[in-house]
Formats: C-alpha cells, sequence, structure tokens
C-alpha cells in the first residue's frame, strides 16, 4: 500500500473498465492500461468512478477490479477507489470492500436522483468516512448528481480526519474560489475538469483527476508537474493546447468518447454497458480529427 496518498499531487487517472465484447470486464486489457499509466508517469490512478461504468457493475465486479489493479500497481502509486452510490448503506459496502483488497483511498460521491437535503448529504458522507480507516475524496459533481456539496459542507468535511480533499468538478471557478479557502496540508482540492486544470492549481490545487490523462497520460503529468514547480507558462501552453481533443472527450458523455480514443490506440475493445452506446458518426468524427491532431492516431 502507497504510504504517501494524504500528500497526493499531480496527474491522477480516471480510468476506464475494459470490457470484452460479451460484457465481462477485460482483465488483460485493465493490466495494459494500467502498465500504460506506470510507463507514463501517471501520478495515481482512480477507479471505479464515473469514468470506469461502476454503476453498471456488481459489488463482486468492483472489488474484482480493484483487487486486480492494486496487485498490478503493486505499491507503485496511489490507487482510489470509487465507492459512491445515491444510497448511503451502498456506498458504505463499497468502501468497505475497496479498503479491504488494499485501495489507499476511496472516491465518495453526493448521492444523486434522491439527492437528500444539506444534512442528509454531509451525513451521507460522514457515515461512510466514521466506519473506514483510509482516507477519502468527497466529489462535487452537481451536473452528474443534480446536487451540490454546500460550502458548510465543505468545511464541516475539511475537518473530518479521513477526508483527504475534494475533487471539484462543478464548472464554477466562484464555487472553487470558495473551496479554496479550505485547502490546507489535510485538504487538498483536485480538479475535476480537464479544460480547468490551470486555474484550479492557480487556486493552490494539487492536481487533477483526469479523463484526459487515459490517452495522454504523460502530457497530463507534465502540465501539473510543471505548474508546481513554478513554470506556469509551460502548464498553461499545455492546458490549451490540448483544448481541442479535452472537448472531443466530452463532444458526448463520458465515458463514451474516452473508450472510443483507447479503442483507437489499441488498448481495449471499444465496448460499453447500457445504456451507454456507441459514438454518432459526426462526433466519432470529431474525435478521429482530435486524437489525429495531438499526433495519437495516424
Amino acid at each position: 500500500m502507497a504510504t504517501d496518498v494524504r500528500s497526493l499531487t499531480g496527474s491522477i487517472v480516471a480510468l476506464v473498465t475494459p470490457f470484452k465484447d460479451n460484457g465481462d470486464v477485460d482483465f488483460a486489457a485493465l493490466d495494459r492500461l494500467v502498465d500504460f499509466h506506470l510507463e507514463n508517469e501517471t501520478d495515481g490512478i482512480l477507479m471505479l468512478g464515473t469514468t470506469g461504468e461502476s454503476c453498471t457493475m456488481t459489488d463482486a465486479e468492483d472489488v474484482a477490479v480493484a483487487q486486480h489493479v492494486v496487485n498490478r500497481v503493486n505499491g507503485a502509486i496511489p490507487i482510489i477507489g470509487g465507492a459512491g452510490s445515491n444510497a448511503t448503506h451502498e456506498s458504505l459496502t463499497k468502501a468497505k470492500g475497496l479498503q479491504m483488497v488494499g485501495c489507499d483511498a476511496l472516491l465518495l460521491i453526493t448521492p444523486y436522483y434522491n439527492k437528500s437535503n444539506e444534512e442528509g448529504i454531509y451525513h451521507h458522507f460522514a457515515t461512510v468516512l466514521d466506519q473506514v480507516e483510509i482516507p477519502a475524496i468527497v466529489y462535487n459533481i452537481p451536473g452528474r448528481t443534480g446536487c451540490s456539496i454546500s460550502e458548510r459542507n465543505v468545511t464541516r468535511l475539511a475537518e473530518h480526519p479521513n477526508v483527504m480533499g475534494i475533487k471539484e468538478a462543478s464548472g464554477s471557478i466562484g464555487y472553487a474560489t470558495s473551496v479554496a479557502r479550505h485547502i490546507s496540508p489535510e485538504f487538498r482540492m483536485y480538479s475535476g475538469n480537464d479544460d480547468m486544470i490551470v486555474p484550479i492549481l492557480s487556486l493552490g490545487g494539487s492536481g487533477v483527476i483526469s479523463v484526459w490523462a487515459n490517452v495522454q497520460p504523460k502530457l497530463c503529468h507534465d502540465l501539473v508537474a510543471s505548474y508546481l514547480n513554478g513554470d506556469c507558462a509551460t502548464a498553461l501552453d499545455i492546458q490549451l493546447a490540448g483544448l481541442d481533443l479535452v472537448h472531443a472527450l466530452f463532444c458526448e458523455v463520458n465515458p463514451i468518447p474516452v473508450k472510443a480514443a483507447l479503442a483507437m490506440m489499441g488498448l481495449i475493445e471499444e465496448s460499453y454497458r447500457m445504456p451507454l452506446y456507441p459514438m454518432s458518426a459526426d462526433a466519432r468524427a470529431r474525435l478521429e480529427k482530435a486524437m489525429k491532431g495531438a499526433g495519437l492516431i495516424d
């Protein structure tokens, strides 16, 4: 188990879960992906998040994927497991399973669909945090869940001993600025938007939990490392140069485009679980153009 997860900085890939054509998890492709990231200086791996299609997977599949990745990484970089659910008891079950197989930290999302009120959202997190022994990143993505973590709840959660930070993916620089007031060595902020990495870093952020890093891991690592080492100009150049690809990776709902991109690169089969579905012709053409522009395919 990595020992420095609470001080994690850099590019953390939001890893896809590769499936075979029959829908089973493709563990051979998962090995290729993990090795790809280890070879290209990815700073951490988040599995079983939105990009990992965990909401379509069983608890047993979650545990099997987590165990496989933990074993493959073998302590080289921190591993974060997504334990999100709109049902608090299910989130706790997932969290305990991921802790059991050796994840270094958890990602906990706000409850979606049923959403809850402010106090319920706090206790949704606290119920899990109080019963696990590894730290967690709380995840704010109202565009997916329909609710946000209020600044009051950020204040309370930042004081919880099992919270190490927040993945901020609201797309609101105003909200991120408010969150930044709570940043400390014990509470970090990670960008959840690939087109806002430099702005979040400028507010004191520690890195990004990235979809983009699935296809350009070294570049995403270099972006964050450049900024944190004081070379803000290089970081900004990378951010701006990557925008066409980043926008193409989100031209349809995530993770459809990024799985298509990885298939174009020969790393996985282009297989999804319903209701996710292959890209439209127009979106695929846009993605192919951006991939060629980035030098990822011929």
